[in-house]
């Protein structure tokens, strides 16, 4: 049997100001069979030799967060063995300090397969959190985030990675309202806050997914380093947050599951899901809107060199009075406007054939406030100052957050499946 080894970590503080994260690896190549009587899952031999030893290349490592799991982990861990037999993998078991013994557990079944990594952490609680530090330790070229409970069906990993693998996905996600998909002995009422949320997602956040809460997925580590700035890490929906705040769209394949019923232990669902769930969604809305007005400003700040420019031609080519040549100005902003606020700002919506002549006809039509409240004060601004420059800038202005507001509502508001 070979040594027991430690993974890079912090050292616990008993200070409750600090806080630490303990991971213990034990390498040896077999699992122990006097678990199988043992264990509250009742966990079984799980087929492992001397080639299944931890490889120099992992191509799977399998993020799983953990509290009070003991009587699911182990049953969990066999599985996963059997379907990802011949595959390159790693489980990294994040547990947040559970009192029912989950981290002894793993670390026990850990001295006997190099391939499990218990991190304990102390003084700290969260699972997208959790799930977070999971994927930084993990050396995979593909991560999977797999709740503890048996809920999550691990016989859809393979297929997951196939998918992933493929190249032509950054993410895959398991989803329970797809064709194929479904839920096993949920009551009406959880049924419907899950409908509620996904609901609430699709409207607010223009998620392009059938299922944004779900909690099973598989991704390339990178695009969590590339939203790391941007994620919350708070709550419990990592997949809703690394969705809404990847910097760039995301190619996103879904495989159906059924979502199965609690094994062991109780559900961590409560008002503080709930709660945490609503913060996250009104922070990425506050987020998008801020970078979706910054956009929507700059093309507009374009469009003011369309509209001088044409104002100027109009006027010196044609001799037209200025209210007459400022309207065929902010008309061609307008155009302008629109085809750059569709190919930048709502690119996720964006219009494309028919469509687009549609989306430009709405948009002259909602903007026909803003037209008239911009030649209008442009008109008189430049009747009582004679500065054209000034004139113009300040109609911009009045019209814009009228612009604004409309266009985005209206639109580009199109549901998620349209916007897939």
């Amino acid at each position: 049997m070979r040594a027991l080894s430690m993974r890079g970590l912090e050292r616990h503080s008993m200070n409750r100001a600090s806080s630490a994260a303990l991971a213990v690896v034990a390498t040896s190549l077999s699992w122990p069979e006097a678990l199988a009587d043992d264990s509250p899952a009742g966990l079984d031999k799980a087929p492992a030799t001397a080639s299944d030893a931890l490889p120099n290349s992992v191509e799977l490592s399998i993020v799983i967060p953990t509290f009070n799991e003991a009587g699911n982990i182990g049953e969990l861990l066999r599985r996963i063995a059997i379907c990802l037999a011949g595959v390159a993998w790693e489980a990294i078991v994040v547990d947040d300090n559970s009192s029912d013994g989950t981290a002894a557990l793993v670390r026990t079944l850990g001295h006997e397969d190099p391939r499990l990594v218990c991190l304990q952490r102390i003084g700290r609680r969260g699972l997208s959190s959790a799930c977070i530090e999971g994927i930084g330790m993990a050396s995979g070229r593909f991560v999977a985030i797999i709740d503890a409970d048996l809920q999550h069906d691990e016989a859809l990993l393979p297929a997951m990675l196939r998918t992933i693998s493929e190249g032509s996905f950054d993410l895959v996600v398991g989803s329970r309202y797809m064709a194929g998909g479904g839920i096993d002995s949920w009551s009406l009422a959880r049924r419907s806050l899950s409908l509620l949320a996904t609901h609430i997602t699709h409207r607010v956040l223009k998620v392009g997914l059938s299922d944004p809460m779900s909690g099973f997925f598989m991704l390339r580590p990178q695009i969590v380093r590339d939203s790391s700035g941007r994620l919350s890490g708070t709550g419990f929906k990592l997949l809703l947050d690394l969705v809404a705040s990847s910097p760039a769209a995301l190619r996103i394949a879904e495989l159906p599951y059924r979502f199965s019923p609690r094994q062991y232990g109780q559900s961590k669902l409560d008002s503080r899901v709930a709660w945490a769930f609503l913060l996250l969604i009104v922070k990425k809305a506050l987020e998008r809107m801020r970078r979706r007005f910054g956009m929507f400003c700059a093309v507009g700040s374009s469009g003011v060199m369309v509209q001088l420019g044409v104002l100027w031609t109009v006027q010196g080519l044609f001799g037209a009075s200025f209210p007459a040549a400022q309207t065929v100005g902010v008309l061609a902003s307008m155009v302008s406007n629109f085809t750059l606020n569709n190919a930048l700002t709502f690119r996720e919506a964006r219009l494309r054939g028919s469509s687009f002549m549609v989306g430009l006809s709405q948009f002259a039509g909602l903007c026909a406030v803003g037209v008239v409240i911009n030649v209008a004060v442009a008109s008189v601004l430049e009747r009582s100052t004679g500065s054209r420059l000034i004139s113009v800038v300040v109609g911009i202005l009045v019209g814009a957050v009228c612009n604004y507001v409309t266009t985005s509502l209206i639109v580009w508001r199109r549901t998620a499946a349209e916007a897939n």
